[in-house]
């Protein structure tokens, strides 16, 4: 048996389910760490363990560059080299082509472009991307696709959808099935509702253990996007898994779990915890902001990771103002638990059948921070 998600509770279009793979059991709603290039930036696994994340996202463009996809087979996978049993989730390496790569040429096999390391040339077909997550074990592959830019015209956007969907088809051919193990297509079409409703179909009509929403938070704001999920979903099998790619804000998982989305990925957690942004129960902040410096209060008293626990605000404000690497590394895992206990709460709330009332006590307690 594939991969498979099995549905819980409903309360509205939210969705509380269990993913069931190969490497274990994920409840859904579910956040993704993003560990880029084989490790969440400032975490051990066990950290990333402790904050309740139970699946995680790395990326196959780095990993294809450096140390190698087939370097990464030999030496067992991304599961045992990253210290991580739980399920891995790796995204086609298209986004990284178009957004990091040198001297990019798109054609209708593929895409070749110059590493953003060395400059040396490589190659990428759907076939190419799938076998090298293949070789890093994914437990979640995803088919290669093209990211239509924003903004796109109708053509362009139509042009990029379409030539993704043929993409999608070759990387499903070239998926090697087993127990536990699953692909997702991805849905494109830019912000325009009928050409979501193609892909959408054009990917059920494949046939996919999961479906992602591509090609959103690439600066088409938030309504836009609430916008577009809306037109995609009902388009979508209700006994498969949902992916919304690259999003994003507290608000943004809450607006999306309310429109019936499963799973989340996102460097925002990670990478404002290496800049001294803070996300809490009560709001977001910069803990650089004077206002911290006399603060003996604890970062979040909602919050049981180490940062919260064992300090204060002043001292997490003192290790950002001195350049100390512990300031990072405390926020990022107070940020990253910060992340899972929201959408644990949400799941909660969609089981007890009152996911409105807690989404909306759960924003008015942002009040102390900025708000986003």
């Amino acid at each position: 048996m594939t991969l498979t998600w099995k549905s819980v509770a409903r309360d509205g279009n939210a969705r509380a389910g269990v993913l069931v793979t190969a490497q274990g059991e994920v409840e859904t709603p579910v956040f993704m760490p993003v560990g880029t290039a084989g490790t969440v930036k400032a975490m051990t696994a066990d950290a990333v363990r402790a904050t309740g994340a139970k699946i995680i996202l790395v990326n196959t463009y780095h990993l294809m560059l450096r140390p190698g996809a087939e370097r990464v087979a030999r030496l067992g996978g991304l599961h045992r080299m990253m210290d991580w049993p739980g399920p891995i989730l790796t995204d086609s390496g298209g986004f990284q082509v178009m957004s990091l790569a040198k001297l990019r040429k798109l054609d209708p096999d593929g895409v070749t472009f110059q590493s953003h390391i060395d400059g040396s040339t490589h190659r990428l077909t759907p076939e190419r991307s799938t076998r090298v997550q293949h070789d890093l074990d994914a437990t979640i592959t995803m088919a290669f696709d093209e990211c239509t830019p924003f903004p796109a015209t109708e053509a362009q956007a139509a042009g990029s959808m379409r030539l993704s969907m043929q993409w999608a088809d070759r990387s499903r051919a070239a998926f090697v099935s087993r127990s536990g193990y699953g692909q997702f297509g991805i849905v494109q079409g830019g912000i325009y509702p009928a050409f979501r409703e193609e892909s959408a179909k054009a990917l059920t009509g494949i046939g996919f253990e999961g479906y992602a929403i591509g090609g959103l938070a690439v600066g088409e704001g938030q309504a836009a996007m609430f916008a577009t999920i809306e037109a995609t979903t009902p388009f979508l099998p209700a006994d498969r898994p949902r992916y919304l790619m690259g999003v994003g804000t507290p608000q943004d998982l809450m607006g999306a779990i309310a429109r019936g989305v499963d799973l989340f990925d996102c460097v925002i957690p990670t990478r404002a915890g290496r800049t001294a942004r803070v996300y809490a129960s009560w709001g977001v902040a910069n803990l650089r902001n004077a206002r911290f410096a006399d603060d003996a209060t604890p970062l979040d008293p909602n919050c049981l990771c180490p940062a919260c626990r064992k300090h204060s605000r002043a001292y997490l404000h003192h290790l950002f103002r001195c350049g100390e690497m512990l300031g990072p590394m405390l926020l990022t895992w107070h940020n990253l638990t910060y992340y899972q206990q929201l959408v644990q709460c949400l799941r909660a709330a969609i089981v007890a059948g009152n996911f409105a009332e807690v989404a909306a006590a759960i924003q008015a307690g942002w009040t102390e921070g900025e708000q986003e």
